[in-house]
């Protein structure tokens, strides 16, 4: 079970725009995060949930979508995603949130598979202007966003070839990745 999640819980770029999600959704989504692993317990994230369309919009534009697709200016209006949660560290709380921000997108990734829908992780953000639209609070510094909908393209797991880890787009529209080989990535078992 954990593996098919795995296996379907792909970076996807392109939603379909007319299925909507809610919030609550969303929440139960974000208390997977909240049940998971914290580093010292701390618990230095928060998030901050986007469903309104208009704020989306107004998101959009200063989000990247896929560094290897350079020809792709990201999805249409029709495939945009038609939620964001906003991975903030709240710095009163901790200076140093060590790898709970990984911990947490899996967790809420993995929920949302599990619901149907699906996501992509998004690290390449004008950090500041969405600050400024979502009237964040100076103490609470973005981390990541995660794009969200009803996923509408098709994504393929390949072999690396050739030591080829670029991501890449075939004639009929289908988004493959590449991975690595089991043998390549276990160094060795004592």
């Amino acid at each position: 079970m954990i593996r098919d999640l795995i296996l379907k819980n792909r970076s996807y770029r392109r939603f379909d725009a007319t299925v909507k999600i809610s919030e609550q959704q969303i929440e139960g989504w974000i208390e997977l995060a909240r049940f998971s692993a914290s580093g010292r317990n701390m618990q230095p994230l928060k998030y901050c949930i986007c469903t309104n369309s208009a704020i989306n919009e107004k998101i959009f534009p200063f989000i990247g979508w896929a560094g290897y697709l350079t020809e792709w200016k990201g999805p249409d209006e029709n495939e945009r995603p038609v939620a964001y949660v906003v991975i903030l560290l709240d710095k009163s709380v901790a200076g140093n949130y060590y790898c709970d921000d990984g911990i947490a997108i899996q967790s809420i990734l993995l929920g949302a598979v599990e619901d149907g829908f699906g996501g992509c992780i998004i690290g390449t953000v004008n950090k500041g202007k969405v600050a400024r639209i979502l009237e964040l609070p100076d103490h609470l510094e973005i981390l990541w966003l995660i794009a969200l909908g009803k996923p509408s393209e098709e994504i393929v797991l390949d072999d690396i070839s050739e030591n080829d880890h670029k991501y890449w787009r075939d004639e009929n529209n289908v988004h493959h990745v590449p991975k690595r080989m089991l043998n390549e990535i276990i160094f060795k078992t004592v």
